[in-house]
């Protein structure tokens, strides 16, 4: 197994030259965890702990190297809730909205991106801000001193209690 306790760089801003790139391929909610233990796509078992400051990975992320080989993580895309605000007062209702949902946010040039769910896809419909549903890699995310209440399965405690409240 392979220990690794901190980023080397990102091959965005590396040559990797005649190495062989295998990748780590994790899920959005997975690039904040302290520790982990994967397997790279060719089979290599990764350790991840980190002990200082939590870095939260990156697309890109070099996470080991030699003569070879690197290794680099590899965000895989997921469903998302893809919005383009038409004005900064969209944008901060949009946010703002989200936010007290306690959800994920990522904003990625200009749009808001959200781990997808139905109840707030249909609630932003609603509100007509013309959602769309995309595959997106979720990359940085905003930071706030609030976790979102669930990662992965898609349900949060804002869509359990919107499912209870409407009709399918």
């Amino acid at each position: 197994m392979i220990l690794i306790n901190s980023i080397q760089g990102n091959v965005q801003s590396f040559d990797p030259g005649a190495r062989v790139l295998d990748l780590l391929q994790l899920e959005w909610f997975e690039t904040g965890k302290k520790i982990m233990r994967r397997h790279t796509r060719d089979g290599r078992e990764i350790g991840w702990k980190v002990v200082k400051e939590l870095p939260v990975l990156q697309d890109g992320d070099i996470l080991w190297m030699d003569d070879h080989t690197l290794i680099a993580v590899s965000i895989l895309p997921a469903a998302a809730i893809v919005l383009k605000p038409l004005s900064m007062l969209d944008m901060a209702t949009i946010c703002y909205e989200i936010g007290n949902k306690h959800l994920p946010l990522f904003i990625v040039n200009e749009e808001v991106l959200v781990p997808y769910e139905d109840p707030l896809f249909r609630w932003l419909e609603a509100k007509g801000y013309a959602p769309r549903q995309e595959q997106r890699v979720l990359t940085n995310m905003l930071r706030s001193n609030v976790l979102p209440h669930e990662h992965g399965s898609g349900t949060t405690l804002f869509s359990k209690i919107l499912q209870l409240t409407t009709k399918s």
